[in-house]
């Protein structure tokens, strides 16, 4: 099957089209750059790799043309720019949708996040809202898919924490009273994803996506910090303090860690979506857990 991956050379876009060349299948990776951490993404046997601002409808039809599906998966976790969630988010799932109309194509995956919601004073969770409303008003077949905080090979949370470790053994919390979160496995997000792109499950649906065990942030670090075979040593620290040690890194840093949307998702813990959510069967539900073996596999 051809699929066309948005955001193809990022996190969850790289894992994705990886899985789908191991299936045989055909992904067209499209992304605006490459992924300086790992570049070898545009040479996938079976892959295709073109660099496509999200912007640009004609480009994006002509990248679309005889793909069945689209993963829509490209974002931004932080704006260099004011303004620039809204461009990303809201403003290029416009044109991904018209593109996609206009080539034909079957069904759109997006990929959201859990606490996406609008009038929450949060721009990248309203911007991730709002593309949702657009995908679901779209005429074409969707899945939204709204995961807790992903971690895996690349990743950012994980990253972070091993980060904020190199630098010394004391590492802040994110709040007095941490809530606890559920992150969730990038194998399992994966599965999901392919099960709604390739075997065309969730037709029209919205699902919840969490890993199966809860822990607060500081927990997460203390396993981290086990397999990295470095102590860590919890300071209680304000959601404040975080937001605003995120807010200078955005400012000062290129490819910032820590940012106010990952301490932000980490402080909300694991709510329910606002909206309700279709439920994920059993038999595929994530189950992978945030331990030794998954730490050393993704860190690795």
């Amino acid at each position: 099957m051809n699929v066309a991956i948005t955001g193809g050379t990022g996190f969850i876009g790289s894992h994705l089209a990886r899985a789908l060349v191991s299936r045989g299948d055909f992904p067209r990776v499209l992304a605006r750059g490459i992924n300086n951490r790992d570049d070898s993404i545009r040479r996938l046997t079976n892959a295709s790799f073109t660099p496509v601002s999200m912007s640009d409808e004609k480009k994006l039809f002509q990248s679309f043309q005889g793909c069945d599906v689209v993963a829509h998966l490209a974002g931004i976790r932080y704006e260099p720019n004011t303004g620039d969630f809204e461009k990303t988010h809201v403003e290029s799932t416009i044109k991904v949708i018209h593109a996609a109309r206009k080539a034909g194509v079957s069904k759109i995956v997006y990929v959201s996040c859990q606490r996406a919601r609008p009038k929450c004073f949060n721009k990248f969770y309203e911007s991730k809202w709002e593309a949702e409303q657009l995908i679901r008003a779209s005429e074409i077949d969707y899945t939204v898919l709204k995961p807790s905080i992903v971690f895996g090979r690349g990743d950012f949370f994980l990253t972070a924490i091993k980060r904020m470790l190199d630098k010394g053994s004391m590492v802040s919390s994110i709040g007095l009273f941490e809530k606890k979160i559920n992150p969730v496995a990038v194998e399992d997000l994966i599965e999901i994803l392919l099960a709604g792109l390739i075997e065309g499950h969730f037709s029209g649906e919205t699902l919840n996506v969490e890993g199966p065990e809860a822990l607060t942030f500081s927990e997460a670090v203390k396993r981290v910090g086990r397999v990295v075979k470095k102590s860590a040593v919890l300071v209680p620290s304000l959601v404040s303090m975080q937001f605003a040690k995120a807010q200078e890194e955005e400012k000062t840093t290129k490819e910032a860690i820590l940012t106010r949307t990952l301490v932000r998702m980490i402080a909300d813990g694991n709510q329910a979506p606002v909206d309700p959510c279709d439920k994920l069967p059993v038999e595929i539900l994530p189950k992978r857990l945030f331990n030794d073996e998954q730490i050393i596999r993704a860190l690795g």
